[in-house]
């Protein structure tokens, strides 16, 4: 019998109720009876694995916990039982990496350290086991909620994460570790700007703990204030400049302000101390291909995978150059590696992608889509992302953004006309017009600049209910547009290099393009488009560092398309004439005559230089880098076409 979500909860409660006294076989037998219904069930699968191991049903367990290390690898609680399971069974060593893993997906689970620390002390290895100890200790004496609201936050139970951090910190306001738990919460929900204030706040209060100022930096950086994570982390150099850790920090701050030569050659600090570590070569290989230095940028991430075989961010990397073509030993080596069980999460992720990568360059297109399948379907279990929830905000920009509501402003704003706006969906084709337009004198490119989307994001509001915005900018008056504007382009000014013009990127300000034109009337933007199933399959294949949820599924991707050029058509009937839009494959076809439309539409002179893009030497942080570093070409048109047989959910949901 088929049973609803509320009613496997409430067997599942009484499930636990039968375990907590002591009636592990009717506890098992529910679960069981949950799993009939629903056989992917994490909750149930847990609760089934640890009544059988009280019942001594070693093997049955463990049937359990290997279908839920496949359902949900990183879920600590799982691997702690995991470890429990081979405690009884006697094997100690297999124990002691399962309490290993549980404490890394989940460092608040106090009984995996207890664990660890008696299976070290054991086996002789005393500072180990002191080491262990300490942290059971430290969770010990943690206060209850906050051990709660940790063990949320790692189980990606966020908002309850939050109610319960925020609770404990209305008693104990300066409560550092508080604040940089609530921070960190910040950070997963996109509240960046929150998580920003209290990790400072928390530094101000202890400047000595390292973890908060490692956060502050992370924060800082996420909000791309390159310039003052750069500060704070020659900061923490200055107090131990032959600390690795420091080093590396400062390293990464240097490629964010583009100072590569500093980079590189504290990445060589590290690598004297650590050789071949594998994080700091891969960090090395992003650098290098930022540069431009393709050859380097390749020895540097086979470095990487060969000295941790298993270090798949190293593969993809490779794949995402998009000109880089795996070998027999590199794709036998992954699929290897994929082979075990206990591979990580996104090691797994990462090596699903760049064998997707592989298989298509060799033509081999059905084993090729099997592991872009593979590696969508697991991101998908990672994200929150809800097509009906998106659907809903597009549509609250329609309802709510008309034209009524500009006319009322009209005349309102900041008058700067500097801001250049290229958006619409990712792998559409905008690095493309970024480099192009970038390459004549008067215009900088800079990044994906996340000001609008946090701007809108602060006038949601945090209420229950339906969000304020895009409502609330019907209450906005002319001196508040005047500021958000002014603001926008004060802080954007960092990445800027003095041209008169600037682009801004960040592909999903087409959901924000009504409050874009309220507080900047004299922006111009434009909307790169691509052919929908190019644009969508490409985005599929595309694993994104942070962001762009939506296309970790072909139907959600395709729905996410159909939104986007319905909310287009919306803009273009209540402010007409505001958007240029440049289709990708005219771009191919003409463009010569294409530059000079956007030039036009820009009120600027033609110049050569972008005509001949190719030849900037300007830093390019997007996937599509190596890309627009070549001639145009048409390499990219209809690579959907030989997956057409397992893209039927795509096509339906652009229909």
């Amino acid at each position: 019998m088929q049973m609803d979500s509320e009613a496997r909860s409430a067997q599942l409660k009484q499930a636990q109720e039968k375990m907590q006294a002591g009636d592990f076989a009717g506890g098992l037998a529910l679960a069981e009876g949950v799993l009939q219904s629903a056989p992917d069930d994490a909750d149930a699968l847990y609760s089934a694995a640890v009544a059988a191991r009280y019942l001594k049903a070693f093997e049955k367990a463990q049937g359990f916990l290997t279908r839920l290390h496949t359902i949900t690898p990183e879920f600590g609680r799982a691997w702690q039982e995991a470890g429990h399971l081979a405690r009884d069974a006697g094997e100690q060593a297999r124990a002691m990496d399962a309490y290993g893993r549980a404490t890394q997906f989940n460092p608040a689970l106090e009984a995996s350290w207890r664990g660890q620390a008696a299976i070290a002390a054991a086996t002789g290895r005393r500072a180990e086991a002191a080491a262990a100890l300490a942290q059971a200790e430290r969770l010990k004496s943690m206060p209850r909620e906050l051990l709660a609201a940790t063990n949320f936050l790692a189980e990606g139970r966020l908002i309850k994460a939050e109610e319960f951090c925020r609770h404990f910190l209305k008693q104990n306001p300066k409560h550092t570790e508080a604040m940089r738990l609530l921070a960190q919460i910040g950070v997963k929900l996109g509240v960046l700007d929150d998580a920003e204030f209290l990790l400072e706040s928390a530094a101000e209060f202890d400047p000595d703990n390292i973890q908060i100022r490692l956060d502050y930096i992370d924060a800082l950086r996420r909000r791309q204030k390159f310039a003052r994570a750069k500060e704070e982390a020659e900061a923490l150099y200055a107090r131990d400049p032959e600390n690795p850790l420091f080093q590396s920090h400062l390293a990464i701050e240097s490629m964010q302000t583009g100072e590569y030569d500093r980079a590189f050659g504290l990445f060589e600090q590290v690598l004297e101390k650590l050789p071949n570590d594998p994080a700091t070569l891969t960090s090395r290989g992003h650098a290098l291909k930022t540069t431009g230095d393709h050859a380097q940028a390749v020895a540097s991430y086979q470095a990487a995978f060969g000295a941790k075989p298993d270090h798949g961010d190293a593969y993809y990397a490779l794949a995402n150059l998009k000109t880089y073509s795996f070998g027999d030993a590199e794709i036998g080596a992954m699929e290897t590696q994929l082979e075990r069980q206990d591979l990580g999460f996104m090691d797994r992720v990462h090596m699903s992608f760049a064998l997707g990568k592989a298989y298509e360059d060799r033509g081999d297109y059905a084993k090729s889509f099997l592991h872009y399948d593979a590696g969508n379907t697991l991101k998908r279990t990672q994200t929150r992302y809800d097509a009906g929830t998106m659907q809903a905000e597009l549509e609250r920009q329609i309802t709510h953004c008309t034209s009524a509501l500009f006319e009322k402003h009209a005349g309102s704003g900041h008058p700067a006309p500097d801001p250049i706006f290229i958006l619409g969906l990712p792998r559409a084709g905008s690095t493309l017009l970024e480099q192009i337009l970038a390459s004549h004198s008067q215009i900088d490119g800079t990044l994906e600049l996340p000001n609008i989307l946090a701007l809108a994001h602060k006038l949601r509001g945090r209420a229950a209910g339906e969000p304020r915005y895009p409502a609330v900018l019907h209450d906005l008056d002319a001196d508040q547009l005047a500021q958000m504007g002014s603001d926008f382009i004060e802080n954007t000014r960092v990445h800027r290099q003095g041209a008169p013009f600037f682009i801004d990127k960040m592909p999903n300000n087409f959901r924000h393009i009504g409050l874009i034109k309220l507080i900047l009337p004299n922006a111009k933007i434009i909307d790169a488009r691509r052919d929908p199933m190019d644009c969508c399959f490409s985005g599929f294949k595309q694993l994104f560092a942070e962001g762009q949820e939506f296309t970790y599924g072909l139907e959600q991707v395709g729905r996410y398309y159909t939104g986007y050029v319905k909310l287009m058509a919306h803009w273009d009937d209540v402010l007409p004439g505001a958007v240029l839009r440049v289709q990708h494959e005219d771009v191919l076809d003409d463009l010569d005559g294409q530059v000079h439309r956007m030039l036009d539409y820009l009120g600027l002179p033609f110049e050569q230089s972008c005509i001949e893009f190719h030849k900037s030497k300007r830093a390019v942080r997007t996937a599509s880098s190596e890309q627009v570093r070549r001639p145009i070409n048409r390499d990219g048109v209809a690579a959907w076409k030989p997956y057409e047989p397992w893209l039927g959910d795509l096509k339906s949901a652009l229909s």
